[in-house]
């Protein structure tokens, strides 16, 4: 095992498929010469040339309907959105073209397709550059939704979605690219998609939680642990294909279940997750599921402000111990 930071383990995953696999190339906006606006292509260029690191205009529904047409014809695309909030002015092309091309050509293209890059609460960045973008994809048939909590997910997580044969939506966090962790160094390490994992076990509730807000999930499971509260933390790691089953065992384990996010909430990746566990394991609940999620509001640039729009571990805290405290547990 390596010790190695977000950024360095996503750098890896590309330096080891585009070794591999000849079809693999980056596009978008610096990633070449400027090494990318959070170094994640950092050297590229230089091992693998201009044809295989491509520098764009600003112009991203240009060059991700590029990806995607060099995906058609057999090329496997990386396209870097420096933000994933600039995702939105290519989103005719994700939506329409890249999730939809396989089922309209009744199964004569794949898009083998990757579009990465940063997205969700930043540190100081703005309504426009601050927004959790999963949920505009997770709805749309046809698209993966990716996102990986540690530098070991950032890995095996991006070299499985560049090896899958469909469109693989894979939003990282910026707050994330200095994190460091334990990265298998095998070339041939991934994780599949569709895969949840427990990272901690635990007795008494269940805390589903992916990202920055997983670290948040982990102080308030050590700062709870003194007063007998047992917290079970799951990470979905891949928000399309869901790993419902792990969710599910889990919760039926514990009898109660908080769904964190950073998202505003109405309608999101939490209300998603909630439904589910609602449904499918009513019967094993011992209490309503709860939401902790970001304020309906957008993200203000101010710190003291953004720190309120995102969940709190003391949000986060008192969720759990309302769910633990019904009926006496």
């Amino acid at each position: 095992m390596a010790v190695l930071t977000y950024r360095e383990a996503l750098n890896l995953a590309l330096r080891e498929e585009m070794r591999r696999d000849p079809r693999v190339f980056v596009i978008g906006e610096e990633v070449g010469l400027y090494e990318g606006a959070y170094k994640v292509t950092q050297g590229l260029l230089k091992e693998f040339g201009a044809q295989r690191v491509v520098d764009t205009p600003i112009a991203e529904s240009g060059f991700t309907g590029v990806g995607i047409g060099a995906a058609m014809v057999g090329l496997r695309p990386v396209v870097e959105m420096m933000t994933f909030n600039f995702a939105l002015v290519a989103v005719d092309q994700i939506v329409n073209t890249a999730a939809k091309i396989h089922y309209m050509s009744g199964g004569q293209y794949r898009v083998p397709l990757v579009i990465r890059g940063p997205g969700g609460p930043a540190a100081q960045l703005g309504a426009q550059h601050s927004q959790s973008m999963e949920s505009y994809f997770y709805h749309v048939p046809g698209l993966k939704v990716v996102r990986p909590t540690t530098p070991m997910d950032a890995k095996g997580l991006l070299k499985a979605a560049i090896r899958d044969d469909n469109p693989v939506i894979f939003i990282e966090s910026e707050t994330l690219y200095n994190v460091k962790g334990e990265v298998p160094e095998d070339p041939e390490f991934l994780i599949p998609l569709g895969r949840a994992i427990v990272r901690r076990e635990g007795t008494d509730v269940t805390l589903v939680a992916y990202m920055g807000m997983m670290y948040r999930a982990m102080e308030v499971a050590e700062e709870l642990a003194p007063e007998g509260i047992s917290i079970e933390l799951v990470d979905p790691r891949t928000l399309r294909p869901m790993d419902a089953e792990t969710i599910i065992g889990s919760v039926r384990k514990t009898h109660r279940a908080v769904v964190v996010e950073a998202g505003a909430g109405f309608a999101g990746m939490g209300s998603e997750i909630a439904s589910f566990i609602t449904e499918r394991a009513f019967d094993d609940l011992d209490a309503p599921v709860e939401r902790v999620t970001g304020a309906n509001a957008p993200m203000p640039y101010a710190r003291n402000l953004e720190r309120l729009k995102t969940p709190s571990k003391e949000k986060i805290a008192a969720a759990v111990r309302r769910v633990c405290g019904t009926n006496g547990g």
